[in-house]
């Protein structure tokens, strides 16, 4: 970074992605903005800008991850502290965005918050958005203002491609039908088959059909998803392509939620690796998975999407050459 950088672009850490947002100043070559995030007694959320923001490019690393409100909630205070405090630009960079699950009306009297998240978002004061792999790609459409949508795919198949040759012959599954052009992403990139797993629940009796559509007897299955939260679906998928006769299975992800008994139906699963991003930090939370999980930062995926923001340059340009973000 020029001297120029470091006096224009500031890059401030919320609570939930420090390490996250060291490692992107890391890349940058630049000291991280100095700020103090205040919780008070009653729960109130104060923040405190320590330095001069008058006239900067400002980007604030924030994933709304569990305490899912609290996280919020402070982005939001931020925001509006850098804005009154005459930021020229504001970006939020938000690697996990919370809510994106509930995107849609799927049934009646239900709200879609991942629309009132981007209205508040909005509203706070922010000139950009940075987000990686959401849920819901359409969810980029909910806001009026620029957003950029990075993948960890990248980061996920360099991993994969340096591990090959220990793999053996593999096989990428998809875990369910809706994700499947993610799967065949993957698949394309480490050049191997490809594999479905189809979900049905049968309207008479409800119980739930199985059907694997393609070979994984004697193969490595991997296990592609954008997140694992309760761990339901993808411990169920490895445990039948198990029974199917597969002799390994490792669990992918961006996002790992791991919530309720993920953790313990992962360590009980034939999965021997999960391997995920640090869009939500692990740290003593995964200490019961930690002999089966690996952990790979995205810092400098979104430290070059930064520096491209900064310089007006393209991010799209970022994937050309690997895996894009999902459509």
């Amino acid at each position: 970074m020029s001297s120029s950088d470091r006096d224009n672009l500031k890059i401030f850490a919320g609570s939930s992605t420090r390490e996250l947002a060291a490692g992107i100043c890391a890349h940058l070559g630049l000291p991280q903005g100095l700020g103090a995030v205040v919780r008070f007694p009653d729960g109130e959320t104060m923040v405190k800008v320590d330095e001069d923001v008058r006239g900067r490019d400002v980007y604030v690393v924030l994933s709304t991850c569990e305490p899912v409100n609290d996280n919020l909630m402070e982005l939001l205070v931020f925001i509006d502290c850098l804005r009154r405090a005459s930021a020229k630009r504001i970006t939020a960079v938000i690697p996990y965005y919370g809510y994106a699950r509930q995107d849609r009306k799927d049934e009646g009297r239900v709200p879609i918050t991942a629309k009132l998240v981007a209205n508040l978002i909005v509203a706070a004061g922010v000139d950009r958005v940075l987000c990686m792999d959401l849920h819901a790609a359409q969810i980029q459409g909910f806001f009026d203002i620029p957003v950029d949508h990075l993948s960890a795919a990248p980061v996920l198949a360099d991993y994969f491609l340096q591990i090959r040759p220990t793999l053996g012959d593999i096989v990428v599954v998809s875990p369910d039908v809706g994700n499947v052009k993610v799967a065949n992403m993957f698949a394309n990139v480490l050049q191997c088959d490809l594999a479905i797993i189809d979900k049905r629940r049968q309207s008479g009796s409800k119980v739930v059909v199985k059907n694997l559509i393609g070979e994984v007897e004697g193969r490595t299955v991997l296990l592609f998803d954008d997140m694992i939260s309760t761990a339901g679906t993808v411990c169920e998928a490895a445990k039948l392509v198990v029974e199917r006769g597969a002799t390994d299975v490792i669990a992918a992800c961006t996002h790992p939620v791991l919530v309720g008994l993920a953790m313990q139906r992962l360590l009980d699963s034939p999965v021997s690796k999960v391997v995920v991003a640090d869009t939500i930090p692990c740290g003593a939370r995964t200490k019961p998975l930690e002999s089966k999980l690996v952990v790979l930062s995205v810092a400098t995926l979104i430290g070059e999407a930064i520096h491209r923001i900064h310089h007006d340059q393209s991010i799209s340009a970022l994937f050309r050459h690997g895996a894009g973000a999902k459509r």
